[in-house]
């Protein structure tokens, strides 16, 4: 597929180092190194799909544009719908025009991630009792005054990932979470937040006032554990697998460890286009997840007590 690239940040520069002459162009309107400055500028039989790198509040305007001249559209995550109807009204328009969205959570192609997803698929744990997962890192000052101070910050950036998770390894299809914590210790947004599934059974927590990048998933079953710490793209990632001793005891344990270059961009690209031939949108993830950044926004702002902070740490 020829792909058009709207917004030449971070991700978009990626991208386009990844797709190399697959992209014909890039759109930026801040950027002069991109070929076009608006998206109306670029001939709509040139390309055959997007890759939508914006900031989130003009993601779904461009989505609805190229939805409507039939492209296939890579989004960087997250993707918000407003409300029901507005998710309803972008599959409609989709699915008229022959057109794929896909939303893309590239950490759920991890290796390792991939291999904890396996482990769980054959019941390695046994029953499922409880699972954590933790993502951070120290970014909140290269945030500050940036559009990823808007929003539900820490939550956009972050905590979708792990609700992206929380459904391929656990099955958590729930938009429902619980709110134990939103701060802002640096930020005018979100930069910390704990918050569960309504069972709590799984929690979650990510911020951007870590210092050091730290992702972690601990899942704990009747018949033993598994811990992975660490992703590709920081350097070495680790996976721990616990067979549990009855009555007690320490547990049996195997250790993997891998060190090798961040390959999940090069993987999502891949699942996307597969995604296209077979016609599979992730409109049903988006409008999931959308819900719950909503839900835990307006938990935020109506908590009381000891657990309120949303004036600063």
């Amino acid at each position: 597929m020829r792909y058009l690239i709207v917004g030449l940040g971070n991700i978009g520069e990626k991208r386009q180092g990844l797709l190399r002459e697959q992209c014909i162009a890039t759109v930026d309107p801040y950027r002069t190194e991109a070929d076009y400055s608006s998206h109306l500028q670029v001939p709509a039989d040139s390309y055959d799909a997007v890759v939508l790198a914006t900031p989130n509040e003009v993601k779904l305007e461009y989505l609805s544009y190229f939805l409507s001249r039939g492209k296939h559209v890579l989004v960087e995550k997250p993707l918000l719908f407003s409300d029901a109807a507005n998710a309803r009204a972008l599959r409609a328009l989709a699915e008229q025009r022959g057109a794929v969205w896909y939303t893309s959570y590239n950490h759920r192609l991890e290796p390792l991630v991939m291999a904890v997803k396996h482990l769980l698929d054959k019941q390695t744990v046994g029953k499922v009792y409880r699972a954590r997962l933790f993502y951070g890192n120290g970014t909140v000052l290269n945030n500050v005054d940036t559009w990823r101070e808007g929003g539900y910050g820490v939550l956009e950036d972050l905590g979708c990932h792990l609700m992206d998770l929380a459904d391929y390894l656990l099955g958590y299809q729930d938009p429902d979470f619980r709110l134990y914590q939103a701060a802002t210790c640096e930020a005018t947004c979100f930069d910390h937040c704990l918050f569960s599934t309504m069972d709590n059974k799984v929690t979650l927590e990510c911020g951007w006032t870590t210092w050091k990048n730290a992702f972690s998933i601990d899942v704990f079953g009747s018949l033993g554990s598994v811990h992975l710490s660490g992703l590709c793209k920081w350097g070495q990632s680790e996976l721990i697998v616990r067979k549990r001793v009855f009555p007690s005891g320490v547990p049996e344990e195997t250790r993997q460890v891998i060190t090798q270059p961040d390959a999940t961009w090069e993987r999502d690209l891949e699942d996307f286009e597969c995604r296209v031939k077979a016609g599979h949108s992730s409109c049903a993830g988006d409008e999931r997840i959308s819900q719950a950044l909503h839900s835990l926004a307006a938990q935020a702002h109506s908590l009381q007590g000891p657990l309120r902070n949303l004036g600063g740490c």
